[in-house]
């Protein structure tokens, strides 16, 4: 009889701390392997999957992901995110995998679980990843079908209550879309009733890497409907009090003089991880900050992986994002970055005007909500 998994945190508790000590010292403490760009599921809104064939034959070998992991540790890098695509996907993923673990890297995976198998199962107990963090795409096979191409939804959710069984640490993504939200509910009573942390956004990147236009993903809500989701779905999972904190919050920042404030007129720089403690290796060997990010990359096989370290870093230490960013008042809870910028506006300097709707449209309806609720308690 398999023994179950012991349940243990999703990362060490001092990530935070070797992360903050690592953007200061320029040291790659986090990094991410997209294994592979192909998938089982072709998702109407995603920036990765390609052509499977293409893809196929362009993939950085086993070795060739080892030969990086081993470069990567000796330079500092202690957490390690595999994704794609789908990674179960790759016939040699148990060889890359068990060639990680074995050299002291603390792995987590990506993965939209529907081939999640007993090979995968046995795997895992005999050396369990950090985290599985699970893509849930909707509450129906019609809704998988819909968005996904792939009718998995009743294979997705059984794998997770396996997983969940199994001991391992499980986490729930959700990309909100105009093709699955009318399974929001569902999707927040499904991981209630695994008792699973559930992340969810309604941001869909224009899909660039790919091709795409910038400015454009026709797999999206509009701006104002994406920030309505996703005040609703914040509604859904917390508790009436916090979102009555919430809407105060937002009302006392709408009531804020920026001629009154003391913040210079100035472009900041990148304030997240990417190409300051983390990086991110693209299925056919480019280093980028992050997978989201369209910039000039590295070649870590080529150059090597210190050079090419040095290179995503100093490149994304030049990053400048537009100068009414840095005195936006609601810059704190603005889901602005370097990337989206990017992505929205074809400039890392350019106000992502899809932004700037999706988070009023998300302010103002927390605030319809708290009326409701105050109303409802009044009765």
């Amino acid at each position: 009889m398999i023994e179950k998994a012991k349940n243990t945190s999703s990362e060490p508790w001092m990530s935070t701390y070797l992360h903050s000590k690592g953007n200061q010292l320029g040291l790659p403490i986090s990094g991410t392997f997209e294994l592979t760009a192909r998938c089982n599921f072709n998702c109407k809104m995603c920036y990765v999957h390609q052509n499977d064939s293409v893809n196929k034959k362009n993939e950085l070998t086993a070795d060739q992901w080892l030969s990086l992991a081993k470069e990567a540790s000796s330079k500092g890098m202690i957490f390690l995110l595999l994704t794609g695509g789908e990674p179960f996907l790759r016939s040699d993923f148990e060889e890359i995998y068990t060639g990680l673990i074995q050299m002291g890297i603390i792995v987590s995976i990506n993965t939209n679980a529907s081939l999640y198998d007993e090979n995968i199962r046995r795997l895992f107990l005999k050396y369990p990843p950090s985290r599985i963090n699970v893509t849930l795409y909707g509450g129906s096979e019609e809704t998988y079908l819909n968005l996904c191409g792939n009718a998995s939804f009743e294979r997705v959710v059984n794998n997770l209550r396996s997983m969940k069984a199994d001991g391992f640490q499980v986490k729930l993504n959700v990309s909100l879309t105009p093709y699955n939200v009318g399974d929001m509910e569902m999707i927040d009573a499904i991981s209630r009733e695994a008792e699973l942390q559930a992340k969810a956004s309604s941001y869909m990147y224009p899909p660039v890497r790919c091709g795409g236009e910038t400015g454009y993903n026709s797999a999206r809500f509009s701006a104002e409907d994406a920030g309505t989701v996703m005040a609703r779905w914040n509604a859904l999972r917390n508790t009436e009090e916090a979102t009555l904190r919430k809407a105060e919050m937002i009302l006392h920042n709408k009531s804020a003089d920026l001629t009154d404030t003391c913040m210079e007129d100035r472009q900041e720089g990148i304030r997240c991880r990417a190409g300051r403690s983390s990086f991110w290796i693209t299925w056919d060997g480019r280093m980028l900050p992050c997978g989201t990010m369209n910039i000039e990359a590295s070649y870590p096989l080529s150059s090597g992986f210190d050079k090419a370290w040095e290179e995503t870093r100093l490149r994304a230490a030049e990053i400048r994002l537009p100068k009414e960013c840095s005195v936006c008042p609601n810059r704190e809870n603005c889901a602005v970055c370097a990337s989206s910028c990017k992505c929205e506006t074809g400039r890392f300097d350019g106000k992502p005007e899809y932004i700037c709707e999706m988070m009023k449209g998300a302010r103002e309806e927390t605030v319809r909500i708290a009326e409701k609720i105050k109303k409802e308690k009044q009765k």
